[in-house]
């Protein structure tokens, strides 16, 4: 598959100069395994990058925002605004699955639809946006493209943490304090992704990835909440 540069123009702007980046921003480590002749690395600096470039924009968007918001609350804000499903969902939103280079094999077990990866590609894309056109594209673009739902995060109060919320659900309706268990975790230990499961007893209610346990527990508390709030 071959990287489309004018797709990736169309969605985050025309003004984009350094294709070799944005190629980057779009590999996933398990093309490498399978394309040992590919010269760019994987998304996964970019991704650290990102990460930071994130977190201080958005803090910044909710400090002139929430002017008389205490602190733990702007943390439960953005928590809830950066957390892994909020950042898959814009990241499906704009397509970003279509322009993934991926392993046969991940691509084959739904890869372009898994929410850690389209989360840590969303990361990954916000990096080589700051180094390819600055922080004040970034900021426009994420005021664009993702703080636009903060208001109803707010107005909605739906800004704890998904393992509070998911561990006051479970109380309420079992009497039980739900626990986390690794369920698999792959690659060097310096750069590990951790599956792992949300348990009521011995019956696991979601399962999450990311490249901590922290993460991961929020996103298998996630899907949790969601299977709940269904009634399963």
């Amino acid at each position: 598959m071959a990287f489309d540069f004018v797709k990736t123009k169309q969605i985050l702007g025309e003004d984009l100069s350094d294709e070799n980046l944005f190629k980057t921003a779009f590999t996933h480590r398990s093309y490498l395994n399978e394309h040992h002749e590919y010269a760019n690395p994987s998304n996964e600096r970019l991704e650290f990058l990102g990460d930071a470039v994130l977190q201080l924009l958005s803090s910044e968007f909710l400090y002139n925002t929430y002017t008389d918001a205490p602190e733990g609350d702007l943390t439960n804000y953005r928590s809830s605004v950066v957390c892994t499903s909020s950042l898959a969902r814009e990241a499906k939103r704009m397509e970003y699955g279509s322009l993934l280079l991926l392993s046969n094999g991940e691509e084959a077990t739904g890869g372009r639809d898994r929410e850690y990866i389209l989360a840590n590609t969303f990361e990954a894309v916000l990096g080589a946006l700051y180094l390819d056109r600055g922080l004040e594209k970034c900021r426009k673009f994420l005021e664009k493209e993702l703080f636009f739902k903060i208001s109803d995060i707010v107005t909605d109060n739906v800004y704890r943490d998904a393992k509070s919320q998911f561990q006051e659900m479970a109380q309420d309706k079992f009497g039980v304090t739900p626990v986390y268990q690794v369920i698999d975790s792959w690659g060097p230990d310096h750069e590990k992704t951790f599956k792992m499961g949300v348990f009521i007893g011995k019956e696991n209610w979601g399962t999450g990835e990311g490249k901590s346990k922290q993460r991961a527990e929020q996103a298998a508390a996630e899907n949790g909440l969601k299977r709940m709030e269904k009634g399963d």
